[in-house]
């Protein structure tokens, strides 16, 4: 690849919570660590809209009032749908997730349209999904994910999408043991931490994608690798 390989922050105005911007920091020291450019385009809710051209997009998390701005606003122009359309990646997060799915039920009981990049509908739970969360991802060569949740939907997902995960520790969707979804290119998640910080793996296959192969490994820092051995260690109740 020539020309810098460019990811898209996607309304970090709307859907920032928890450090989501994080993850685009993790992508570009990742491929600067591999001797190849990157540029971040931060697409803002004033922006007129969202450019098709970018070769990876970030989702972060929102509360009810931002998803259905942000989705108001990816539907115009459907400049995501025609990244979609030609293979880029994209990352959501959490309330990017619900962004994403099929349809979302906020708070206070109206139903929303969402996207419908992944086949996913979400509800409100009966409460709030909260602490840390280990699953085996779905996806080869992924492994073990690790990160915090903290929200309060219920998501389910239909025959068009696919788990990222599977839970060993923690909520996830709240459905079937499943965490996240996957359709095609598209991956979401209820994974804070920054996600893409406490799992490189996941961080490097979105880039491959990107890039268009694989990427060389890098060393991992011996802090990554103590942190994921913590986080992922059985609860002492299943421990013998």
């Amino acid at each position: 690849m020539t020309e810098a390989l460019r990811i898209a922050l996607v309304l970090p105005d709307l859907l920032g919570t928890y450090g989501d911007r994080g993850n685009v920091l993790v992508l570009e020291k990742r491929l600067r660590w591999r001797g190849i450019a990157t540029e971040t385009v931060t697409i803002l809710s004033s922006s007129e809209q969202l450019p098709s051209s970018c070769d990876l997009y970030v989702i972060g998390g929102g509360e009810d009032v931002a998803q259905q701005a942000a989705v108001r606003f990816l539907n115009r122009g459907k400049g995501l749908r025609r990244a979609v359309g030609r293979g880029a990646p994209v990352l959501g997060i959490c309330g990017g997730l619900q962004v994403l799915g099929t349809e979302f039920t906020t708070g206070d009981g109206v139903r929303h349209d969402g996207l419908g990049l992944v086949d996913a509908v979400t509800i409100p739970g009966q409460g709030r999904a909260i602490g840390e969360v280990s699953t085996e991802s779905t996806i080869d060569g992924v492994g073990m994910l690790t990160g915090f949740e903290n929200h309060l939907g219920r998501t389910v997902l239909g025959s068009g999408s696919s788990p990222l995960g599977r839970v060993v520790r923690g909520t996830g969707n709240g459905h079937d043991d499943a965490e996240g979804a996957v359709t095609g290119r598209v991956v979401c998640t209820y994974l804070h931490g920054p996600v893409l910080a406490r799992n490189p793996a996941l961080a490097d296959l979105l880039l491959g994608w990107a890039v268009g192969h694989p990427l060389p490994e890098l060393p991992e820092l011996p802090a990554l690798e103590a942190l994921r051995a913590e986080r992922t260690r059985p609860p002492a109740r299943a421990r013998k």
